[in-house]
């Protein structure tokens, strides 16, 4: 892994201005970009902690606050360590800005975090990749069928209601997709259980996209955020294998 060098910046939107975090080699040539959708937990230090990581395996990796219209970050004030089961008001907190976020904002957000890496030197040009961890799985995949022609890769890993029978669900996009596609389900999620994972499959085979859906045995919805109570090392690192294939065979 290379040196990093991280920094907080903020992005222009049409609603006002995103707090992020933008992250890349210390070499400070251009790099191949990666625009990272949080979790609901938001931009934390565990999350710039992925970013890094990600970073140092040579990569310009973009972390905007989707809640940004709630507040600068921290949008919630949040115990160092996340058990949503012995604090359930960190949920009931987060719900309603959660729901605030309608597809037609996120994707009018998508553009103006494209745009930013865009026209950032640390990025190269060209397509980026997307991932996205618990609800940012599906704000990957709403991107990736909104912008194709800007997406070369996305990744969601333990997201849920992806492919709902309700008429936004973020599967409902896959006719667009031109990107190769990777998505990591948790057997322990009932928000994508057996019958959402076979229509998100589903939809993807008949897009004609190239996609590869997986479940990770055991582990349960945020298997990857290690600030959480839904901690799963084995499942993480799997998780990190899959990404870095997913991006190396697409940039």
């Amino acid at each position: 892994m290379t040196a990093t060098a991280g920094t907080a910046l903020d992005i222009p939107t049409g609603d006002g201005t995103a707090d992020a975090y933008l992250t890349r080699p210390a070499d400070g040539g251009p790099h191949p970009a990666v625009l990272l959708y949080m979790d609901a937990f938001g931009l934390r230090p565990s999350l710039r902690s992925m970013a890094d990581r990600l970073a140092g395996a040579g990569y310009t990796v973009l972390v905007p606050n989707v809640f940004y219209r709630s507040g600068r970050t921290p949008v919630v004030e949040l115990p160092g360590f996340i058990d949503p089961r012995a604090r359930p008001e960190i949920f009931e907190r987060l719900g309603p800005i959660m729901r605030s976020l309608t597809p037609d904002l996120a994707m009018r957000d998508a553009d103006a975090y494209l745009r930013l890496l865009a026209g950032r030197p640390e990025a190269a040009d060209g397509p980026v990749a997307l991932v996205g961890y618990c609800m940012g799985a599906a704000l990957a995949l709403r991107t990736a069928g909104t912008y194709p022609d800007r997406v070369a890769a996305v990744a969601g890993f333990h997201g849920a209601n992806l492919a709902t029978d309700g008429p936004h669900s973020p599967h409902l996009v896959a006719g667009d997709i031109t990107a190769e596609a990777y998505f990591a389900h948790a057997d322990q999620d009932p928000g994508m259980d057996a019958e959402q994972q076979e229509r998100l499959s589903a939809a993807l085979t008949a897009a004609g996209v190239r996609h590869r859906c997986e479940v990770y045995a055991g582990a349960h919805h945020g298997y990857t955020q290690a600030d959480t109570s839904a901690y799963d090392p084995e499942a993480t690192e799997r998780h990190w294998t899959a990404l870095l294939d997913l991006l190396k065979r697409t940039f």
